[in-house]
């Protein structure tokens, strides 16, 4: 599912970000890509290496730019690069300076990507930070918090992390609403290896929002770190069901299990109708010729896909959203096509066994899950406007898709 949406505040704390969802140092390769010829960089790498470890960015900003001289087409330069630009950014009071400086975090990154750098949350940093390097929304409409946590955060990019958590709680004192005070001090207690403190304030910002992902992502870190997978994996899960349409939050799920060695994936179920809509804003159906010649294990079912979906145009969405003057692709919709699908195939005396797609359907079906595969599986932007009102009532029904289906490779 494809979404313009710019993650509030993360501009400013995107260096922050990827500390806390991937698990392992930031280190160059240790096999060096290119010819070594002057034996200050590995001391330099390695220093710049312990500073952005230490979240001192503002310290490795200026190495990291003279190693990335010496090696412009290193993609893990240019990664680390990246943050320190961040970093720095965040400590520079001269609104023209930051956007510049995230301009270029924005460009190390594009470049990183060019160069074949493969971390899981690339594109989302990319995305996340605008390309004119514009100053994000504030923290809190409290102008004394927001000041306060806009000092914290500079304070944090310096590795003062004992002065930044004292004005992250001087925050929250004056904004309790405020999700980023509490999930930021989290943060610290997470760099300073206090992980029991760290979870009670990650669970405060939790408490505040519990419709964001980026807490119970953070608050997979320490768990991680202690290789308390099981753990992890159920924080990481929670992120996905809050925003699953955020790249961070799958990048997180992605990370969980590349180190546990989990292949994940969604059940493969191949529609073979297409339904577009035309200029005039009428639903077209295209059904392929294979479908209905010689069809077997219930194919011919797929058929009533494309008429249901018409249907829903033409008369069903306007009686079942007459608040929505427009029409748009709805969960609602999706659901009753696929179930019209299964219940022919069902039915189908001709067809003495499903194909896998239909198998795997009625399977989700029969589970209750159905929809929750549609919205995390087959979600568009219509079909994405309906998940916080079913993730609201049902999020019992998604964790148990994720964790059934999803973390299975598609389920048995």
């Amino acid at each position: 599912m494809t979404r313009n949406r710019i993650w509030h505040h993360r501009a400013n704390t995107f260096a922050r970000a990827l500390m806390l969802v991937i698990m392992m140092p930031l280190l160059w390769p240790a096999g060096n890509a290119f010819a070594q010829t002057d034996d200050s960089l590995p001391v330099m790498k390695q220093k710049a290496e312990d500073l952005v470890k230490a979240e001192k960015f503002t310290e490795a900003l200026p190495i990291l730019e003279e190693v990335a001289a010496a090696e412009p087409d290193n993609a893990h330069t240019q990664f680390n690069l990246g943050f320190a630009l961040i970093g720095q950014a965040i400590a520079t009071k001269d609104a023209a300076e930051r956007k510049a400086m995230r301009i270029r975090a924005r460009n190390s990154f594009l470049k990183a990507k060019d160069l074949g750098e493969k971390a899981t949350v690339l594109d989302a940093l990319i995305a996340g930070l605008p390309v004119d390097g514009a100053d994000t929304n504030a923290f809190s409409q409290n102008i004394q918090a927001n000041d306060l946590m806009n000092g914290a955060e500079a304070l944090f990019a310096q590795g003062k992390l004992d002065d930044a958590l004292l004005v992250y709680q001087r925050a929250l004192d004056l904004d309790p609403k405020l999700y980023h005070a509490a999930l930021f001090c989290g943060d610290v207690y997470t760099q300073k290896g206090d992980f029991p403190d760290a979870e009670i304030w990650y669970q405060k910002a939790i408490a505040i929002d519990p419709n964001r992902e980026t807490a119970y992502r953070y608050s997979a870190t320490p768990f991680m770190k202690q290789q308390k997978y099981d753990i992890a994996r159920d924080r990481y899960v929670e992120a996905y069901i809050a925003e699953p349409y955020n790249q961070f939050s799958s990048a997180g799920l992605n990370q969980w299990a590349q180190i546990t060695k989990t292949n994940i994936a969604h059940p493969r179920i191949d529609v073979p109708v297409q339904v577009t809509m035309d200029d005039k804003g009428e639903l077209k159906m295209n059904i392929p010729a294979n479908m209905t010649i010689g069809a077997t294990h219930g194919s011919t079912a797929w058929i009533v896909y494309g008429g249901t979906r018409i249907m829903w145009r033409k008369e069903k969405f306007a009686t079942e959203f007459p608040a929505e003057k427009e029409y748009r692709h709805s969960l609602s919709e999706e659901a009753a096509a696929l179930r019209a699908v299964i219940s022919m195939a069902t039915s189908d005396k001709k067809a003495k066994s499903l194909n896998p797609s239909l198998a795997k359907l009625k399977q989700l079906d029969d589970a209750g899950l159905l929809e929750s595969y549609i919205l995390l599986a087959r979600a568009d932007e219509g079909i994405g406007r309906d998940y916080p009102a079913y993730r609201d009532k049902n999020r019992d029904k998604l964790r148990r898709y994720v964790l059934d289906y999803v973390l299975t490779a598609g389920g048995k």
